[in-house]
């Protein structure tokens, strides 16, 4: 039986265990991930704020979040995780050092949640307000007459109406935010898209390093398009369609 030596130089290349660098690839995606859920989650808190301060705060609220969405959708992300990574640090330290405090390292990992969470929060308060303004005005009215308190009216009402709304914008941001990621190698954090670049320069494997990085984004694309289907399905059974 002919053995084929090109097949057995990728499964050693992409094996787990080293010299191969399938394990390093796996937790290149780990950490994506986990920057991912939590960078996501923080911009979902900040665009249900400004969403709620864009429909209902007073002009100052509306103005300041007005300027902090405009800014953030037309400033490209790459030079906002380079203001993060490098000008915001070193800005803290120079305010801390002022004041007699020590200078502190900052996490990269935090760092990079922070400002995938930033980015998403400006996105994610245009997609949430639309969502806001098309839950029915008459249910709410019907339930403050009825003497239901703001935040039961909320969660009974306002949130159920809307998830379903907003979810395909909400799906994309998600998406966005799993790419986004990537754009940390830049700054030298090592995720998905660094890992598969070590590995390409260490074995001269280009192609074949960064194409299994490419399947594994497009895994966790195609996971994640699952899902929010599901999640639109299950939360609009029992919504009238127009």
């Amino acid at each position: 039986m002919a053995i084929n030596y090109r097949d057995m130089e990728v499964a050693e290349l992409l094996s787990l265990s080293p010299p191969g660098w399938g394990g390093a690839l796996l937790d290149g995606l780990l950490v994506s991930l986990k920057i991912t859920l939590l960078g996501y989650g923080l911009g979902l808190l900040i665009g249900l704020v400004g969403a709620t301060l864009k429909r209902s705060g007073g002009p100052v609220a509306r103005d300041m979040m007005a300027v902090y969405t405009t800014l953030v959708r037309a400033v490209p992300e790459l030079v906002l995780i380079l203001i993060g990574y490098f000008a915001m640090p070193q800005l803290l330290n120079q305010m801390l050092m002022s004041f007699g405090y020590e200078r502190i390292e900052i996490s990269g990992f935090l760092v990079g949640v922070l400002v995938i969470g930033f980015v998403q929060g400006a996105y994610a308060t245009e997609v949430l307000r639309g969502a806001l303004g098309a839950v029915n005005p008459g249910h709410i009215e019907a339930a403050l007459s009825f003497g239901m308190h703001p935040f039961r009216i909320f969660y009974r009402i306002t949130l159920p109406e809307m998830v379903p709304l907003a979810l395909p914008g909400l799906s994309n941001l998600w998406l966005t935010a799993t790419k986004d990621t990537a754009l940390l190698a830049v700054v030298g954090f090592t995720e998905l898209t660094l890992a598969a670049r070590q590995a390409a320069g260490a074995t001269k494997h280009y192609f074949l390093f960064l194409l299994a990085a490419g399947v594994l984004y497009l895994a966790v694309t195609l996971v994640s398009g699952w899902l929010f289907q599901w999640l639109e399905k299950h939360f609009s059974r029992g919504m009238r369609r127009a």
